[in-house]
């Protein structure tokens, strides 16, 4: 998982909790980042449909107009990353005659590949309206 997940969860918060337009400067004072990443997640997180943006200096900014209650993080998640749980890294070879070194990174990818699918099921459980009742304690 990337930095971009938390990035567009705060950002999807922060706007819905602010109900209007606000400036990739805006939502980067409040993550704590700055305007460029915002601008880059706010892409993908547009091409997805789940903010509206509009261009402008003055009355430009992006938005986010959907349902929190049906939003869920899985949603968000699909928009900016396509894996929660990966390892680049594989111990072995599939060419010995060891089966333990011949065998373990296959072994190991499937346990990798269900822990991943693990955490997108409970990602499908949480809603932008969850976050907004943890942080304001409703």
């Amino acid at each position: 998982m990337t930095g971009e997940f938390i990035v567009a969860v705060h950002a999807i918060v922060f706007l819905n909790h602010k109900s209007k337009k606000m400036t990739s400067e805006a939502i980067a004072e409040n993550v704590c980042t700055n305007p460029a990443r915002i601008r880059k997640v706010m892409a993908k997180l547009k091409k997805a449909n789940l903010i509206e943006t509009k261009e402008g200096s003055i009355q430009g900014g992006y938005a986010f107009c959907l349902n929190p209650k049906e939003v869920t993080l899985h949603q968000i998640f699909n928009a900016v990353d396509d894996t929660v749980v990966s390892t680049s890294w594989k111990s072995g070879n599939p060419d010995m005659e060891c089966l333990i070194a011949s065998g373990m990174a296959e072994v190991m990818e499937k346990i990798v590949e269900r822990m991943d699918d693990s955490c997108k099921e409970i990602l499908k459980t949480i809603t932008v309206h969850d976050i907004d009742n943890q942080i304001f304690n409703v």
